[in-house]
């Protein structure tokens, strides 16, 4: 690390070049080729997935998503000579789509249950020949803005369906912008130098620069979801500014206890610069634990997420050297400057304030401990009632297509509507056939459907066996308890005993029935997943800090971190605990990926300041071999950096809030929430309080550990009291 850090120090145009160059090639090769980002989504081995499978081997024309054209006027009937001919029209047009394959309109045959009996209100239906996870955001808005700018003259068209979903999605930058704003106040604050303020989201601006780029090539050879890029843009930045940080910090120390300019930034990269690799090596081993969930879609969500802390990671131990080699003394306050130049050495890396909280925690630890545990397990206990799901697009933001589509379908025909189930079976036979009808009313007459359509029989292509095809809609939405109890029922009770011995397979398919086939899998994946990711992070921490304690410690520490997030999250989300302060005025279950997604980076983020708060301690016991002095003065030394970390992160997070999508709110109030619970009780109390009370145990490993594990050096090699030096 002293060498990497010396060479990039000296080297600084080559650095600053190459990073240059780096972040303008990648950019500019990802213009050219594009990117292919698609919800590649696949739960095989389920009903739902199957029945997609069905209808994509045998009905291709009929397979894929189906999207709804709702039509509504204000007077007179959706039946009137004037809009007919204007919803004609525009089924026309939607029908000359190559990649639509079936419409089937209000006016047709037997399709008057597509018309409200209010007759101001109706729908058809569009299947398009692909899953809409196979639809590029360009065609979904070129498709949404086809039907929705057919409005007009007293009839109003809106678009609901996964592809209008699409359609709907924003560009994440005015968050981005918020957040790098955010964060330089911050900056400005702590380091009192906009050059010192800037060198972290310069750092940041780099690694996202060729990191976002990288991620855009790596959608052409893994697919990746369309949240992705938005995902490692929230990490990426939240991280990159905070290990920037840690490395300023640490060289601003370093000068002010006179050494060098030199020096100074080899002992911050070979003393912050170890714990910002090994923080950034845990998240990206949480992240990518999401392989072993064996489910295909949080691939590329894991490997964005890691290209972007691995982008971090290298732009602060390289482009961080250079810069401040670059910067030198202008890195300080005046005031420090003018001291330094005065060789008005300190002798301390503490902060008063923070080593006056450490006196008062000495004197209590175990106190103190209990308070900040009962505060964060009371947090988390709104997570114990959280639904998992998908919220419908009723939870999609007033001014939104979908939201309009959704608003006039319950208005008209009831909230089911928006969610149909999708009953589908291969048909062998005669008696399969009347099998499959008497299914379809087995299923209208179960309490919770309030109507089904008629059943149809489609030919399969080139020679293959029928389907049947039918929808039964529930009379709640697609997000109630009920549509869900409705699910299992059918699938459990109705079909089986009206399908006999037929022979005959029904599926119940449709997008409720993915999102709840998709919970389930996740939900019975989620206790190894868990396992796996603390386990490693386990075994890593106690390899650096020859340890079976701090890992232990660390383990629970940012499980209950995780678990006062998801307590959050539920409680604004699910719950409505403050939701209208954030301007959600619908309530819903949790998103089925969000603790998968969530978690990892809750912990990998958790992991960071517990890396960079122990790695100071371990130190100072290094020199001291007084763990009581040693816990006192690392949380003295990084507790005010930790803090302006944390409300970096939060700011930055919270930014992110502002975007409009569920999905990515979802992710902002989880992770902000995280990291503030987290630096304010955990990192400040609980760590340090339970150190206290541990005493030297904290530093202990059997021996035949220590000589099997390998040894990493994250104290790093210099030292921290060397003699002043010339600046």
């Amino acid at each position: 690390m002293k060498t990497l850090a010396r060479w990039c120090f000296t080297h600084k145009w080559i650095v600053i070049a190459a990073w240059v160059l780096a972040a303008v090639g990648l950019n500019a090769i990802e213009s050219g080729v594009g990117s292919a980002y698609s919800d590649n989504f696949k739960l095989p081995h389920t009903e739902s997935f199957d029945a997609i499978r069905l209808l994509q081997h045998n009905v291709p024309r009929s397979s894929g998503d189906t999207e709804q054209i709702v039509i509504a006027v204000k007077r007179g009937h959706v039946t009137d000579s004037g809009p007919r001919a204007r919803v004609d029209a525009l089924l026309r047009q939607v029908s000359t789509d190559p990649q639509v394959g079936t419409i089937d309109g209000p006016y047709a045959p037997g399709s008057r249950r597509q018309i409200s009996s209010s007759g101001q209100v109706a729908y058809a239906n569009v299947t398009f020949t692909k899953q809409a996870n196979k639809i590029t955001d360009a065609q979904a808005k070129a498709f949404v803005n086809r039907v929705t700018g057919a409005s007009g003259r007293g009839v109003e068209f809106e678009l609901g369906g996964q592809i209008a979903q699409a359609g709907n999605r924003n560009n994440s930058n005015s968050s981005l912008m918020i957040g790098f704003i955010a964060a330089l106040g911050v900056l400005l604050i702590v380091f009192g130098s906009v050059l010192a303020a800037l060198m972290p989201l310069i750092t940041a601006g780099a690694a996202l620069g060729t990191g976002i780029a990288v991620i855009g090539l790596l959608t052409h050879v893994i697919a990746m979801a369309n949240f992705s890029n938005q995902l490692a843009l929230l990490i990426g930045l939240g991280v990159g500014v905070d290990y920037a940080l840690f490395i300023v910090t640490r060289y601003r120390q370093g000068l002010l206890r006179g050494l060098s300019r030199e020096d100074a930034a080899v002992e911050s990269i070979d003393t912050s610069g170890r714990a910002v690799l090994f923080a950034g090596l845990i998240v990206c081993i949480a992240m990518l634990g999401m392989f072993a969930l064996g489910i295909s879609f949080l691939y590329g969500v894991a490997v964005a997420a890691a290209v972007a802390v691995s982008f971090t990671v290298l732009a602060a131990l390289t482009l961080g050297p250079a810069l401040l080699s670059l910067f030198g003394l202008r890195a300080l306050r005046r005031r420090d400057r003018r001291a330094v130049k005065g060789e008005q050495w300190r002798t301390s890396d503490e902060s008063p304030a923070w080593a006056r909280w450490t006196a008062w925690l000495q004197r209590r630890p175990a106190a103190f401990a209990v308070v900040a545990a009962a505060v964060m397990v009371i947090i988390a206990i709104p997570f114990f009632s959280m639904r998992l799901g998908s919220a419908d697009q009723g939870s999609d933001p007033a001014n939104t297509t979908t939201r309009r589509a959704y608003d006039l379908l319950a208005k008209g025909f009831g909230p089911g509507y928006n969610g149909p189930l999708q009953l589908v079976a291969k048909i062998s036979g005669p008696a399969q056939a009347a099998a499959f009808v008497r299914v379809v009313h087995a299923a209208g007459a179960t309490p919770d459907v309030i109507g089904v359509s008629i059943p149809r029989i489609l030919p399969g292509v080139n020679g293959r066996a029928p389907v049947g095809i039918a929808e039964a809609v529930p009379r709640g939405s697609p997000q109630d308890v009920s549509t869900t109890d409705l699910l299992h029922r059918l699938r459990g009770s109705v079909i089986p005993q009206a399908v006999g011995n037929s022979g005959l397979r029904v599926l119940v398919g449709g997008n409720t029935a993915i999102y709840e086939d998709f919970s389930k899998v996740l939900t019975a994946k989620l206790p190894l997943f868990i396992a796996i990711v603390v386990g490693l992070s386990f075994l890593l921490l106690m390899a650096v800090f020859r340890s079976l304690l701090i890992p232990l410690t660390a383990a629970v520490m940012n499980m209950l971190s995780a678990g006062a997030a998801f307590g959050v999250v539920t409680a604004v989300f699910q719950n409505g605990t403050g939701a209208s302060l954030l301007g959600i005025d619908k309530t819903g279950p949790i998103e089925s990926f969000l603790p998968v997604i969530v978690f990892p980076i809750v912990f990998g983020l958790s992991m960071d300041y517990e890396v960079f708060l122990i790695s100071r301690i371990y130190e100072e016991w290094h020199r001291t071999r007084d763990n009581r002095h040693a816990v006192a003065h690392g949380l003295a030394a990084t507790g005010r950096t930790i803090t302006a970390a944390a409300a970096i992160m939060v700011l930055v997070f919270g930014a992110f809030i502002l975007g409009g999508q569920r999905v990515i709110e979802l992710f902002g109030v989880g992770l902000a929430s995280a990291v503030l619970l987290d630096a304010l009780l955990v990192r400040a109390v609980l760590v340090p309080a339970l150190m206290l009370s541990f005493g030297a145990r904290n530093w202990q490993l059997p021996r035949v550990l220590d000589r099997v594990l390998p040894r990493f050096r994250v104290e790093g090699t210099t030292n921290p009291t060397a003699a002043p030096g010339r600046v």
